[in-house]
């Protein structure tokens, strides 16, 4: 179990380098004058000179061999500094930490209507027998992948903020502005676990040791709920982790839509102006958040089916 904890781990420090590594480079390799766009004009609004737009680059860096560069900004992101914000001079972490709660909210949010929904949807259609019912329900997931998430959000607010006006439309104000953007983000992902988990629902109940529970008289729900849920559940619980980072990056398109504040609508306005420090310290949190929300995943394994410890540490 030991070694196995510790391959998990060296798995998630590397998927961390390499996501900093890449977004080093994509970034500082953009065409155009990263410091010239960032900068913009001067106070007065009369573009910066030359020897303005040099003492920039001298400040953030910038007039330093790449190599020299990424070693440095390595170096300060194994301490936790990113830098400061060239647009707003906020600390890059404070400016994240100030945009999470509302992404936090929306993103557990979300997570929860997919679990809920994707795993009850699963065992439904597992479960019924009426072939044509069962069938269709195992079409909705498709269905619900294929729409578009801005599509799904602008439907939900002119049925349910403009026709019904059961929910606000915009802000983040009250438990009530979370239930759109809740549902448009965890839509998507609700229907990938709902795949999963069905499929692998059909595969586990033909098991032997699911007849011989059936042999030994035990109903067909606590067969579904008990027994096979638990065993099925393994590659459903892959498929969620490696969904988590689509919730953050749907928050970008849900926060536009609803109009809320949050990590999304930053990220959108930190590319817009290409403001580096900002952009990679948000990406590189993205992996972090990925990495952990996995990490607690491959620990979790062991409980469903021990026997992956086992194997792992044999």
């Amino acid at each position: 179990m030991v070694r196995y904890v510790l391959r998990r781990i060296g798995l998630a420090i590397a998927v961390l380098w390499a996501a900093f590594t890449v977004s080093f480079i994509v970034l500082y390799l953009m065409p155009g004058d990263p410091v010239a766009t960032m900068a913009g004009g001067g106070l007065d609004g009369e573009p910066l000179t030359p020897a303005e737009l040099d003492a920039l680059r001298a400040r953030y860096g910038l007039d330093q061999p790449l190599i020299v560069q990424y070693g440095q900004h390595l170096w300060n992101a194994l301490h936790g500094d990113f830098g400061t914000s060239v647009q707003s001079g906020q600390d890059v972490r404070a400016a994240i930490a100030e945009a999470l709660p509302p992404t936090l909210q929306i993103a557990t949010a979300g997570l929860v209507v997919a679990i809920v929904g994707g795993t009850a949807l699963a065992v439904v259609a597992t479960f019924t027998r009426v072939r044509w019912l069962k069938q269709a329900l195992l079409g909705l997931p498709s269905l619900a992948v294929s729409l578009p998430v801005f599509w799904v959000g602008l439907m939900l607010v002119q049925i349910f903020s403009f026709g019904l006006r059961l929910f606000p439309s915009v802000g983040a104000e009250g438990p009530a502005s979370l239930v759109l953007p809740a549902i448009t983000l965890g839509l998507p992902t609700g229907a990938l676990v709902a795949q999963v988990l069905a499929k692998s629902l059909d595969q586990t109940l033909t098991e032997p040791y699911v007849t011989t529970a059936r042999a030994k008289g035990v109903g067909r729900a606590a067969i579904h709920l008990r027994h096979a849920l638990r065993n099925a559940a393994i590659p459903a619980l892959t498929v969620l982790g490696y969904v988590v980072g689509n919730l953050l990056a749907g928050s970008v398109v849900v926060e536009t839509v609803f109009t809320r504040p949050g990590i999304g609508r930053l990220t959108v306005a930190a590319v817009g102006v290409q403001d580096i420090p900002l952009v990679q310290g948000i990406v590189v949190f993205a992996a972090v958040v990925f990495v952990l929300v996995n990490l607690v995943v491959d620990l979790t394994y062991p409980l469903l089916d021990p026997r992956i410890a086992t194997g792992a540490t044999a």
